[in-house]
């Protein structure tokens, strides 16, 4: 490594401090696609914005099934290499993290073996496709001593971790009531092919998990621990053409819209809805959070904001009221443009990966900030009891 050296950084125009030489850590990606371009994208900014960055991402290698096609990908995010064995990027000895991009069914054996290796490892979520094989990936990383962390990129929305700070701090009084929905459109159309993620042995469950599993995490992120659930599924399109061949057909065997109430076990209750056949919808995700002394509001569609609602206003002055999250005040935007310059979706990932490198340097905890393997085995608890409930038509208990 180069001799270390001391030099001035400036962030907003101003020069706020020494840092020294940055090291690296390095990177290697599983998939290249969706979350593959989005986690990429993050590596490559986020010591360019978290300046000075607690170490600067190598991006070693990306692994893909198809050789041209990662190829591809390696060349145009910046990787060094590419590789179409997972285990060989795995094994790779400039590797020091592994991101799981993968589809569902590919998330429990390369993060387990990353975590054997000595490995730190960010997964995408839902964190598995069933309980136990969650469990398994949580306790592989626990005994590996390595930090883990479920890719839940919603708690890395600076309005998110405001309402977060807002109901800590007993601004709406005690909780009463959590509502989410998290609604899409993109399946609608019939002839829509059989993809992964419309089929039980690769995805293991439907909307439940590609967007449920998002709002479940936020519900515990937000209120606290689910007691107990009850739900209801439906596949509205039963059989879809086989992507290999459309003149064929398979059949759907996971859900296309869940429903559920639930109990928290702090007293609160709630319900949770997502959808893939919401004409219209097409990444709309609301949460409302309603206490004794107020209420919380978020829209995804309109992340920059937080509505907010306080009981103890003056009566000819009560009402929502609606807050511009981009003051260097709140949390995460002092890294970024000046107040009212709004950012998006992406930045989620930076935030996220950021936490992640962090905790990893600087030997820090991932919780409660961010969501680990713990978190989300928890929340696949949650998912799988929505299931069974679904099932057996009745309450059911989530696990302790």
């Amino acid at each position: 490594m180069a001799e270390e050296k001391e030099v001035g950084f400036i962030r907003m125009g101003r020069v706020v401090g020494e840092v020294k030489e940055i090291r690296e850590i390095g990177v290697g990606l599983l998939g290249y696609a969706f979350m593959g371009k989005a986690h990429a994208n993050a590596y490559i900014k986020m010591p360019m914005f978290f300046y000075p960055p607690p170490a600067k991402p190598r991006l070693v290698a990306i692994f893909g099934r198809t050789e041209k096609a990662v190829a591809e990908a390696a060349r145009r995010y910046g990787f060094e290499k590419y590789y179409t064995d997972w285990r060989a990027l795995i094994k790779d000895k400039d590797v020091e993290m592994v991101d799981n991009g993968l589809p569902n069914n590919m998330h429990a054996q390369p993060s387990i073996e990353a975590a054997e290796s000595g490995k730190h490892v960010l997964c995408e979520k839902p964190l598995a496709r069933t309980v136990e094989e969650a469990r398994e990936m949580y306790r592989a990383a626990e005994k590996a001593g390595i930090k883990h962390m479920t890719a839940f990129n919603y708690r890395f929305v600076p309005a998110i971790r405001l309402a977060k700070k807002l109901i800590d701090e007993g601004y709406i009084g005690k909780i009463l009531q959590f509502r989410a929905v998290y609604l899409q459109e993109w399946i609608m159309d019939p002839n829509f092919p059989l993809v992964w993620r419309l089929r039980k042995d690769i995805a293991g469950s439907g909307a439940l998990g590609d967007l449920g599993s998002h709002i479940i995490d936020l519900a515990r992120f937000l209120v606290g621990e689910i007691s107990s659930v009850c739900g209801m599924t439906e596949t509205f399109i039963k059989e879809r053409p086989l992507p290999e061949d459309p003149s064929k057909k398979g059949i759907v065997d996971v859900d296309d819209a869940f429903i559920s109430l639930v109990r928290f076990k702090n007293g609160a209750i709630g319900s949770l809805e997502a959808s893939r056949f919401c004409a219209g919808r097409k990444n709309y995700q609301r949460v409302e959070i309603h206490g004794t002394e107020g209420s919380i509001c978020f829209n995804l569609e309109r992340l920059n904001e937080l509505e907010v609602y306080s009981r103890r206003d003056p009566a000819d002055r009560m009402g929502f009221r609606n807050i511009l999250v981009t003051e260097t005040v709140h949390p995460f935007i002092e890294y970024w443009w000046p107040h009212g310059h709004i950012i998006g979706w992406e930045h989620t990932f930076v935030h996220e990966v950021h936490h992640f490198i962090d905790c990893v340097v600087n030997d820090k905890p991932i919780a409660p900030w961010g969501a680990t393997f713990y978190d989300g085995l928890k929340c696949q608890e949650v998912m799988e009891a929505i299931l069974e409930s679904a099932e057996k038509g009745k309450w059911v208990t989530v696990p302790e």
